[in-house]
């Protein structure tokens, strides 16, 4: 296999595995909750998580190269995880990928997948079983995919490795 591609399938694996935990598991109560809201406090509880996020992104991908000996070129990855970052940032405070997929025809798709919560809890219109939310995770993996290419295709010029 080329060295692009096996870097690709690795930055990809741990990208996507980083993922997962990094906005499910590592992300805090406040920070999902408070991200989407106008103002400073919905910016800074966004930037936090998104710090996290990339962090778990980060010790992944740098865990995956050392152990499976599939060097990945410290430039390219941090090209890489500033893309994921500024994209994650972009989807999570809400209105922006909102407006995204409206332009797109996809407003359908966040009015009507909705799921109905218990009194008190999260609004209908975000979190698991909802447009929003899975207009969130696809956009994300869409990125990750691209962050990926962008740390395999680069690696081999961009001087350092993890």
């Amino acid at each position: 296999m080329n060295p692009s591609a096996t870097r690709f399938l690795v930055a990809s694996a741990a990208m996507i595995a980083a993922h997962e935990v990094g906005d499910h598991w590592v992300q805090t109560g406040h920070q999902a909750c408070v991200k989407g809201e106008p103002g400073w406090r919905g910016r800074l509880a966004c930037a936090s998580h998104c710090a996290t996020y990339i962090a778990t992104q980060a010790l992944t991908l740098a865990a995956a190269s050392r152990w499976l000996r599939v060097p990945l070129g410290g430039r390219a990855v941090a090209a890489g995880l500033a893309l994921s970052a500024a994209s994650h940032y972009f989807a999570d405070r809400r209105t922006p990928l909102a407006r995204v997929a409206r332009a797109v025809g996809s407003g359908g798709y966040l009015d009507e997948a909705v799921v109905v919560r218990r009194p008190g809890a999260e609004p209908a219109t975000t979190g698991p079983g909802t447009g929003s939310f899975h207009l969130d995770q696809s956009w994300h993996y869409g990125w990750i995919f691209v962050a990926a290419l962008v740390i395999a295709g680069r690696a081999d010029q961009a001087g350092g490795s993890l």
